[in-house]
């Protein structure tokens, strides 16, 4: 069976598509960079629609999704956004945990399995 890498770089991809499921790497926003946790979560998820697409699916076909946020308090804020955009009658199962992330500046990272 073929793998498909998308946004390859030395140290990981942004998506692999092996068969039917699509797996992306956690997720950072950049122009959001230091802003709330609703602007980060904003980009992000646009960031993973972006990358679905490009794997030949979308959010309606997310299976799993893991969401590390700097700081456990801006889980509403962050849900605020997040539903807005799933699909309802199509979420995912989903963990959201408390992490110290890559850099200062990052409060969430997002990252998601999808069928095609």
């Amino acid at each position: 069976m073929s793998i498909q890498r998308i946004g390859v770089g030395p140290r990981m991809s942004k998506a692999v598509v092996h068969g039917d499921t699509v797996y992306l790497a956690g997720q950072v926003c950049d122009k959001a960079a230091g802003k709330s946790v609703g602007e980060q979560t904003q980009e992000i998820l646009s960031i993973i629609d972006g990358l679905l697409a490009e794997a030949g699916t979308d959010k309606s076909k997310l299976l799993m999704v893991n969401i590390w946020l700097s700081d456990i308090s801006t889980f509403a804020e962050m849900n605020a956004v997040w539903d807005k955009w799933v699909v309802a009658g199509q979420t995912p199962g989903r963990a959201t945990v408390e992490a110290k992330l890559a850099a200062p500046q990052f409060t969430v990272e997002i990252a998601v399995i999808a069928a095609k």
